[in-house]
């Protein structure tokens, strides 16, 4: 088969130099790429493990909730939340089966465009990078608005903080991936401690364990109810209101893909990768079902301090947890909640900036972007992609001014769609993928990490996803038709397919035949680097103590997973 050339042509004395990016060497089209350097593959195996839970852990499960538990009550956000991360389940299954046969250091958008069609590649590519050069921005500003519960606005402008904080991210970023790794393993760390704690403390006032001594149990799911009927009244109002909910839920799990964008610079990427993934599965049921399932049982929708926390931007007091703290008689801990909220949202930024540098990286790998957008330095930094990304997060002092805080909201709301277009793609990527593995003679059995629902998961997945993305702006059309939050809730579908069909139609890309699809070039390296990894890996632990970093992730996070 055409698909199945040798990549022996391709090997140089760069194949005895492990944790090195393989892509280079293979364009999509055949056209070969010439760089100065390439990723170097430095995250070990606790940062991708870590990374990919401090993706599923955000402000949208600490803080977006309660906007849905006061809109809807406790019984949707608990459906919602429940049936959407079964979906982000089953995505990120389909793209751990396809980062585990080849970790591509251009992620899923290199999979679209390798496995699928050249038309996806650039579109998702470039909406995913158009997301995170907005969201990046959005989060440096949230983290300056966190900090006002301290230094008021009066006393020190937010200016001041967003420069911080952004010379911070640049440096974490442009000092190499083991740098990042090592910074985001301890804040992704920190967050699995707090929502451990917040946990805990949910299940402990539940019980009665609170100041007040009051066992809530599904007192509130009685009175004032499980659901809060939504727009309309009786079964369609109840309806709606969990249909509500699900727009809330997909915020809170959109980052989970960062694991990704990770698989290039992942060391032994087809153990870490999908280990990582299938630890996915607890993660969503215990850090986001249990506990919305407990928030409701310790705060009533009605609540004066839930409508109270809903009208905050960010910060400790617009957490429901919060809110439901202050209603069991708990003092001091919405302070210490503060803190761990920054570093939430600094955490957020400082990965964001990274995914976005990555993914122009990957569109320049493939020639969608600026070839120097490509290059890297000695420690294999993209320092031009960063550099681009990085100048787009200046946008964030727009919010220093109140009078552009409304149209940079509103592009921001723009670019959440681009989220569930990106599990759109990763869907529709992975069924073309295993379409054409089936077509070259390729089985499970000889796959280093298959899906567990296979094809048919990503299918079922891609059919929610896409209902999901078709009605989740269904309240603009009702009382009254709201064209702004029209226009940006949905003005990111034509935008998508309009790079789509338009790339098509320019570069007249032709739809990839199933046995045509390359599945092997680049593969023999990576193998070899996969050896060579285990080799020296190996020869390092014989007599080795374990790092402090080791230590700390085996002996009290692992055991949580």
């Amino acid at each position: 088969m055409a698909a199945r050339r040798s990549t022996n042509s391709i090997s140089s004395d760069r194949d005895q130099v492990p944790y090195t990016d393989a892509e280079k060497h293979d364009a999509v089209a055949g056209d070969e790429l010439e760089f100065s350097h390439s990723l170097h593959r430095g995250l070990k195996a606790r940062h991708i493990t870590m990374i990919a839970i401090g993706g599923a852990i955000g402000t949208g499960l600490i803080i977006g909730t309660g906007s849905a538990l006061a809109k809807a009550g406790p019984a949707p956000i608990l459906i919602s939340y429940t049936i959407v991360g079964f979906i982000v389940y089953l995505v990120m299954c389909a793209l751990g089966e396809m980062a585990a046969w080849l970790p591509l250091g251009s992620g899923f958008t290199g999979y679209a465009t390798r496995f699928c069609d050249p038309a996806l590649g650039f579109s998702l590519g470039w909406t995913y990078w158009f997301k995170y050069i907005i969201v990046t921005p959005n989060q440096l500003t949230a983290a300056a608005l966190v900090i006002q519960v301290w230094v008021p606005r009066e006393k020190v402008n937010p200016g001041v903080f967003i420069a911080v904080f952004l010379v911070t991210i640049i440096f974490i970023n442009y000092f190499g991936i083991k740098l990042f790794g090592e910074f985001e393993f301890w804040l992704s760390s920190i967050k699995v401690v707090t929502i451990c704690g917040i946990i805990l403390v949910s299940l402990i006032l539940a019980c009665g364990g609170g100041p007040n001594g009051e066992a809530t149990g599904f007192k509130y799911w009685k009175d004032p109810g499980a659901i809060k009927p939504y727009i309309a009244t009786g079964a369609t109002g109840n309806f709606l209101a969990i249909w509500s909910t699900f727009v809330t839920a997909t915020f809170a799990y959109l980052g989970t893909e960062l694991v990704g964008v990770t698989v290039g610079e992942a060391q032994n990427p087809r153990k870490t990768i999908p280990h990582a993934i299938r630890l996915t599965f607890y993660r969503i049921l215990i850090f986001y079902c249990l506990s919305v399932f407990l928030l409701g049982m310790i705060l009533p929708y009605d609540s004066p301090d839930l409508l109270y926390a809903t009208k905050q931007s960010t910060g400790a007091n617009a957490s429901p947890f919060v809110a439901a703290i202050k209603l069991s008689g708990i003092r001091h801990l919405p302070g210490i909640l503060n803190g761990c909220i920054l570093l939430f949202v600094f955490s957020a930024s400082n990965s964001d900036l990274y995914i976005a540098s990555r993914t122009i990286y990957g569109l320049a790998l493939e020639g969608k972007a600026p070839k120097f957008l490509a290059k890297t330095d000695k420690r294999g930094v993209p320092v031009y992609a960063l550099g681009l990304s990085a100048s787009f997060a200046l946008l964030a002092f727009m919010n220093v001014s109140t009078s552009s805080k409304d149209v940079f909201g509103y592009f921001v709301n723009l670019t959440t769609i681009f989220g569930i277009l990106t599990w759109i793609s990763i869907l529709v990527t992975h069924i073309f993928f295993v379409n054409a593995r089936r077509a070259q003679g390729i089985t499970d059995a000889q796959m280093p990490y298959t899906a567990p629902l296979g094809k048919s998961g990503s299918i079922g997945a891609l059919f929610m996803c896409c209902l999901i993305a078709i009605f989740k702006n269904f309240d603009v059309f009702t009382p009254k038709f709201n064209a702004k939050n029209f226009v940006t809730g949905y003005l990111g579908i034509p935008l998508y397919l309009i790079m789509i069909f338009g790339y098509k139609i320019l570069m007249k890309s032709p739809p990839i035949k199933p046995e045509e699809v390359d599945l092997f070039s680049g593969k023999d390296r990576i193998d070899k680097e996969e050896e060579e990894f285990l080799r020296q890996q190996e020869i390092k632990m014989q007599g080795k103590a374990p790092s402090g970093g080791q230590w700390f992730y085996k002996t009290f996070i692992s055991w949580l997973f």
